[in-house]
């Protein structure tokens, strides 16, 4: 599908400031990335084509970015060399990057392997890799567009069409309506259970809404349902300073 994400990729590296998510909200209502990350070795995990990366170099970052898709990374070369951005792109899965422990000061994930790759995988390569001191946002779709999601893979509506007990994603490859991929997910209290037993310290949660003007509906979430319930969550970690690697 990577021929369906080009002209979101080129439009977003060409947005002055980060833009967040399928309602595209603000950086400065987010705050996702450091102002500053002169210096910092930044990784994004799922790069696609690669348009956090491109925020993060520009703030000062040497960013590398990974993805399983060969023809993702293409868009995401083109357009780096387009925007004169010195990032480097390696192709390869998210959960196992291939990099030494303590490797990066901060990583991220706007959908990429937020909901693609196993969490019980990523997140402790994730942590892996991370320096002690180091932090990882993760974006992706809240668990609340799962369980109103039907099995036809129908748009959410104001019906819970699945259990949340014990959740651990959807399979999406054979519904009726839009098919795609494996998207993983956790209830509330398993994502908790799972960033203590790795030793992620949890630094803000956010449950992002779409915004009061948007009238149009995004992929599968229609914008009047977002507007009452969260279609999209950020997770903010941090590595603790005297964190081993497990």
């Amino acid at each position: 599908m990577a021929q369906d994400w080009v002209a979101a990729g080129e439009m977003l590296w060409a947005a002055k400031t980060p833009q967040w998510g399928i309602w595209g909200l603000p950086e400065s209502d987010l705050h996702l990335l450091p102002d500053d990350m002169t210096g910092l070795q930044a990784l994004e995990l799922g790069c696609g084509t690669g348009y956090v990366s491109g925020w993060m170099a520009r703030r000062g970052a040497r960013v590398t970015g990974i993805d399983i898709s060969t023809a993702q990374l293409a868009t995401a070369r083109r357009l780096a060399a387009l925007h004169g951005a010195d990032i480097e792109f390696r192709e390869g899965n998210a959960e196992a990057v291939g990099f030494a422990p303590n490797t990066f000061d901060f990583a991220i994930s706007e959908y990429g392997a937020a909901i693609w790759c196993d969490p019980d995988i990523w997140l402790r390569e994730a942590w892996q890799v991370l320096r002690p001191g180091g932090r990882l946002v993760f974006l992706g779709n809240h668990p609340l567009t799962i369980v109103c999601t039907d099995d036809r893979g129908s748009p959410c509506d104001f019906t819970l069409h699945r259990t949340y007990r014990g959740l651990k994603g959807a399979d999406w490859t054979e519904v009726e309506i839009e098919p795609g991929g494996i998207e993983f997910n956790r209830t509330m209290s398993e994502w908790m259970a799972l960033f203590r037993n790795i030793g992620f310290e949890v630094e803000n949660y956010l449950e992002l809404f779409a915004p009061a003007h948007v009238t149009e509906d995004q992929f599968s979430i229609p914008a009047e349902w977002a507007k009452r319930y969260p279609s999209e969550q950020v997770w903010i970690l941090n590595k603790p300073n005297t964190a081993r690697n497990r």
